[in-house]
């Protein structure tokens, strides 16, 4: 298989209908859009014969027909998902029951925490947890450096921590299947404490050495030569983390206060989000111990410059 630049529409495909998106791989649009979703989550299958789906998606019976249906009567070998979020994971156990493929991924939900993100989470008010798929267990633990093989095809395994602490992309050719690191339509969110603001950056330039032809992202469209976005995405983390910063001084301030200033004329439906990613910016600061937080990083701490 060898894969270019690929004409995709960029508008929304129809939900349960295949489309090309490289040669030798097709993208089924699940039935979940939303304002973190996009259109829904994108399943992909890999091959002409002997088949690897990429992210099943969420459990919605219509989603798992409309994968079945695009599959045929071919075989299945592989089901990989990218990472423990319910919308990319909890159709896993169902597509395999009705395909007898084994799933793969990096562990269960909680597998590759941070150890201070696992200690601020049992420790303090941290919140997060935001779509886990708290029940996803995959029959193979897969990792940074292993290479899954079938007829035709060969994809390499890389760990993108960031967004989600176990979150792997698939490289195929010159494609990378990057989960919910880098989308066209949105920045990711990042949200302790499965979600770590500097291994976020790192996967960011990872992507970029990398240098695939286009990254099949989880949700929305393909993103064709996508380091430029990939440079927003560095500097647009930066420029937050500038904002922050100014925003905080000498004297202790809330969370939700920090996000009003960071986030102004923000619409209320979005201040959650923004509060997680204000929130893991926050924690980073302070492992790199430019500010203070009492009596810890948490939700409900009052935070200052050192």
């Amino acid at each position: 298989m060898h894969s270019r630049k690929a004409k995709v529409p960029m508008t929304r495909p129809e939900v349960g209908i295949p489309i090309e998106v490289t040669p030798g791989v097709q993208m089924v649009l699940a039935p979940n859009a939303g304002a973190m979703t996009h259109w829904g989550t994108n399943s992909y299958i890999i091959g002409e014969e002997t088949l690897a789906i990429v992210d099943p998606g969420p459990a919605e019976a219509e989603h798992l027909a409309a994968l079945m249906k695009a599959i045929g009567s071919r075989e299945v070998s592989h089901i990989l998902v990218t990472h423990a979020h319910s919308d990319h994971s909890a159709g896993a156990m169902a597509l395999a029951s009705k395909t007898g493929a084994p799933v793969s991924g990096f562990g269960t939900a909680r597998e590759g925490r941070r150890a201070i993100m696992q200690s601020l989470a049992e420790t303090g008010d941290l919140g997060g947890g935001e779509g886990l798929d708290e029940r996803f267990a995959p029959d193979h633990v897969v990792r940074e450096g292993d290479r899954i093989t079938g007829a035709g095809w060969e994809i390499d395994v890389v760990h993108l921590p960031g967004h989600f602490a176990g979150q792997l992309g698939f490289q195929l050719d010159g494609n990378l299947f990057s989960g919910d690191h880098v989308m066209d339509w949105s920045s990711s969110i990042v949200s302790p404490p499965d979600g770590h603001i500097g291994d976020f950056l790192a996967s960011s330039r990872r992507i970029i050495d990398l240098a695939p032809n286009q990254c099949l992202a989880g949700h929305g469209a393909p993103l064709v030569d996508p380091s430029d976005r990939l440079e927003w995405l560095i500097e647009h983390r930066s420029a937050r983390e500038s904002q922050i910063l100014h925003a905080l001084s000498t004297t202790w301030l809330p969370l939700h206060e920090i996000v009003a200033k960071v986030y102004l004329g923000l619409p209320d439906n979005l201040r959650p989000a923004a509060a997680r990613n204000v929130l893991a910016h926050l924690i980073d600061l302070w492992e790199r111990q430019l500010i203070e937080a009492d009596p810890g990083p948490q939700q409900s701490a009052l935070f200052r410059l050192r």
